[in-house]
């Protein structure tokens, strides 16, 4: 089953999608924020045209695990995802996510000046690999219900 991450940002969206087995996430898209509403319908939108069975909204946590105005609102985002459609939507810890893209082109001898661009696919790249590592059970047994 194909899995959709979201990494929700206050003027853009990043995207990620799995492979067909859920193991492996890679960058899809970035999405200009708009407005709730208009964000949300878009996601399904992809999610559709991909075929995903899940779709996964990250939230930032603080450092303590606690739920804060950032993470209230990406919840709220989710909750109007899930409002729109009979997928199942979660919700995982995006923390650190962006910092981690960043080490990545890094790693990946990306020149300083190249580094700059937007990283907002890459951290839900991130995000969603460590969601579908930390619960592939889950997602198996979502495509176990769901037929696929």
């Amino acid at each position: 089953m194909k899995v959709l991450g979201v990494d929700p940002g206050d003027k853009r969206i990043g995207l990620a999608i799995s492979d067909p087995t859920g193991t492996l996430a890679r960058p899809l898209t970035v999405v200009q924020h708009r407005a709730r509403e208009k964000d949300a319908q878009k996601i399904i939108e992809i999610a559709e045209m991909e075929e995903v069975g899940m779709i996964v909204v990250g939230w930032a946590l603080d450092s303590q695990g606690e739920v804060g105005f950032r993470a209230r609102k990406s919840k709220r985002f989710a909750d109007t995802i899930q409002s729109k459609t009979a997928l199942p939507v979660k919700m995982w810890d995006e923390s650190g996510t962006t910092q981690a893209a960043i080490q990545s082109r890094i790693a990946l001898n990306v020149s300083r000046k190249k580094r700059k661009g937007h990283l907002d696919d890459i951290a839900a790249s991130i995000l969603l690999q460590d969601f579908l590592i930390h619960n592939q059970d889950l997602v198996k047994d979502e495509e176990l219900l769901r037929g696929s």
